[in-house]
């Protein structure tokens, strides 16, 4: 049995609850698509760190047997020192067909100008891959924003529903007695129900966007929301710089810095090498055990002449920065007129907001007089439902507005990179 329970316990969602913006801002930063783009400067600091290794001297340790046609060198031997071994068949002769060689080699570039180049360029793309992550975090703390923002408008939206409900219900009764009473017709109470209909059909629209909204968050942030968290603004917001633009900024230094490299490449560099042998063979000549150390040292100064695969990668690199460059121009006049537009419409939400809310007092007022006209039956049915609607529908550009406000809001964070958990509380 409690095996089954465990079971049935692995199958069901973990269901959290949240209270605060911060707790869900949390749970956004241990989520999967958090942590990739914490890979991703993991990568690019690997990315640095391969470029610094090519300056670094290159060891190897080799072992090796040759069997050759006819005797051969086991190194180079100067002819006062070869004359002897000639005179005197006793000495051995540095020549066999079978020669055994173990030894180690060393290679490191002293000046190579393109690796420095490049250094630079692998820190420009470490820091675009930081900026991006903290630009992807935004956008996901302003959708979270967002989906609350809506969530509570629904809320709201139901709660106004509900009192329209109340209100109409109150209403059948009072019709239901005259109708029943034969002092008004069933047709007034059709009109009624119907208008409750309408409410309930509502109210199950509300909450199917109830559902995709806390959807929405637990997406992000796998935490179940059973109703809107409470938020208010903390901040005001900073509009000095379009900071959307950063990572794409720096991606365009890389790129310069990758031309320059790709030129870099045809300029002279200076590398070291170096490189130390033992032979092991049996003398040709007297068929006796020798063994013999060599090694070398030295600097080469390499000067590319002519290299026309390169001329067409410096080509390639200057194709690739600008269309990065055309990019950034796009992205800006796009992003520039975005931003004027958000400032522009939060304003005018700003006295939406105001308006909608001396608009609702008034309705109140007017709906309070239609229920007492339309039960003097100095007013028709069609007429005094007219004025439920009027306050239900401008309760609910109310509500509307103020989701509106924070979207909006949040827009601009992500555009100018504020730190909204600083905005919103």
């Amino acid at each position: 049995m409690r095996k089954r329970l465990f079971l049935a316990s692995l199958t069901l969602p973990l269901v959290v609850h949240a209270t605060t913006m911060s707790e869900l801002f949390d749970a956004l930063k241990q989520q999967p698509q958090t942590k990739q783009d914490e890979l991703l400067i993991k990568q690019s600091n690997a990315g640095l760190k391969s470029v610094h290794a090519k300056l670094y001297p290159q060891i190897g340790a080799f072992a090796s047997y040759d069997y050759f046609s006819r005797p051969t060198g086991m190194l180079p031997v100067p002819p006062d020192s070869m004359f002897p071994m000639i005179k005197d068949h006793n000495i051995p002769q540095p020549f066999s067909k079978n020669i055994s060689r173990i030894g180690a080699t060393i290679g490191m570039p002293l000046f190579v100008k393109s690796i420095f180049t490049y250094a630079d360029k692998s820190k420009k793309i470490r820091a675009s891959a930081r900026v991006k992550k903290r630009i992807n975090l935004l956008q996901n703390e302003a959708i979270i924003v967002g989906a609350n923002a809506n969530l509570r408008y629904l809320d709201a939206m139901r709660r106004a529903l509900l009192s329209k409900k109340s209100s109409l219900l109150q209403t059948k009764s009072f019709i239901q007695i005259k109708v029943n009473s034969g002092r008004a017709a069933k047709s007034a109470l059709f009109k009624i129900n119907d208008g409750l209909s309408q409410v309930n059909i509502a109210l199950n629209n509300i909450a199917i966007g109830r559902t995709k909204a806390i959807e929405t968050i637990e997406t992000l942030t796998q935490i179940h929301l059973l109703k809107p968290v409470s938020m208010q603004k903390n901040k005001k917001l900073q509009t000095l710089r379009i900071g959307a633009l950063e990572p794409l900024q720096k991606k365009i230094e890389a790129d310069h810095l990758d031309v320059q490299a790709q030129k870099e490449k045809l300029y002279p560099s200076l590398l070291l090498k170096g490189s130390y042998n033992k032979s092991f063979a049996n003398a040709y000549n007297n068929d006796k055990s020798i063994d013999q150390e060599y090694g070398n040292i030295g600097l080469v100064f390499k000067v590319p002449v002519f290299d026309k695969s390169q001329y067409v990668e410096i080509e390639k690199s200057k194709l690739a920065l600008e269309k990065e460059s055309l990019e950034f121009s796009k992205q800006e006049n796009t992003l520039r007129a975005e931003a004027k537009g958000l400032k522009d419409s939060l304003k005018l939400l700003d006295q939406s907001t105001l308006l909608y809310k001396h608009s609702i007092e008034d309705k109140k007022r007017l709906l309070k007089i239609a229920k007492v006209s339309f039960k003097a039956q100095r007013m028709s049915t069609e007429d005094y439902l007219k004025y439920e609607d009027d306050l239900a529908n401008q309760r609910a550009k109310l509500y509307q507005s103020e989701a509106q406000k924070w979207q909006t809001l949040m827009q601009l964070a992500v555009i100018y990179t504020n730190n909204i958990e600083e905005i919103v509380k």
